[in-house]
This record gives C-alpha cells, sequence and structure tokens, in this order.
C-alpha cells in the first residue's frame, strides 16, 4: 500500500479490526519512510451474479423472484416456511456455486423444478405450469404423467 502522504510503497499495517459496518476491516498503517499514519479499509470484492432471460436480456440475480415463485407454488400447500426458506437458500448456494458469473434463467427454473418435486408435488406442478407456460391440458397431463412414472 503507497503512503498517501510521501507515496512511498512500504507501509506496515499497525492495528486490524472489523468496520463498524462488519462487512469490512478497519486497518491503520504507517509509512516507513516518512513514520505517518493512515486508514484503509479492506473489503471483499463480489462480482454480481447476472441472470439470461429467455429474450435474452441480462439482469442482476434476485433471490425475491425465486422466493415469491416458491411462495405461490406452496400457497394453501402443508410447506412450512421454514422448509421454503431451506429450499430458496439451497438454489441460491446452488446457483452462486455455479462457474461462470452468468447463469441462464433456465438452470434456476429447473433446479427450483426439481427441489420442489421433492418437497411437495402440487406444488412442482404448479410451478412448473407457469414455468413452462402449459399451454393446453395435454402438455399438463403429460408432466403429470413424467412426474408420477418417477
Amino acid at each position: 500500500m503507497k503512503c498517501p502522504f510521501c507515496g512511498h510503497e512500504n507501509t506496515r499495517v499497525i492495528d486490524s479490526r472489523p468496520a463498524d459496518d462488519n462487512n469490512s476491516i478497519r486497518r491503520r498503517r504507517v509509512c516507513d519512510e516518512c513514520a505517518k499514519r493512515f486508514t484503509t479499509y479492506e473489503k471483499v470484492e463480489t462480482i454480481p451474479l447476472i441472470v439470461i432471460k429467455k429474450d435474452n436480456n441480462r439482469e442482476p440475480f434476485d433471490r425475491a423472484k425465486i422466493e415469491s415463485g416458491v411462495l405461490l407454488a406452496c400457497r394453501k400447500r402443508p410447506v412450512s416456511a421454514d422448509k421454503m426458506e431451506q429450499l430458496v437458500d439451497s438454489v441460491e448456494t446452488e446457483v452462486f456455486g455455479y462457474e461462470d458469473k452468468e447463469i441462464p434463467s433456465s438452470v434456476i427454473g429447473e433446479l427450483v423444478m426439481k427441489k420442489l418435486q421433492d418437497l411437495d408435488q402440487v406444488a412442482y406442478v404448479r410451478f412448473a405450469s407457469v414455468y413452462r407456460d402449459f399451454k393446453d391440458a395435454d402438455t399438463f397431463m403429460n408432466e403429470l404423467t413424467k412426474m408420477l412414472k418417477k
């Protein structure tokens, strides 16, 4: 770290502690050349995850969209709020573990459907009907048949 006073490149950290926001580290430094002290803040650099929509538009990942979809699918079903929260947490963890910083919305939708199918089959069918945009009863029945075979 360069000294802001003399520009010398050798400085030492003499004190480190969490900053007030608990999301960064406050460091007191001293310059080996001019002996002046200064403060720096160190923060983890996060690159936002970008979701590629069906129409190829891109937007930042939004956990609230997954929560909303899961909540609607599980409406009036015997699924606890804790189970829904765990499902959303699980999807979010997998999505952020994705190697690329851009992820197709289809990957997220399939993850949600897979986890809903294990949680509640009616919620799964509800989510699938919206996500896959069922056009008629035949499409709906095909999805039910596939689910029942598993």
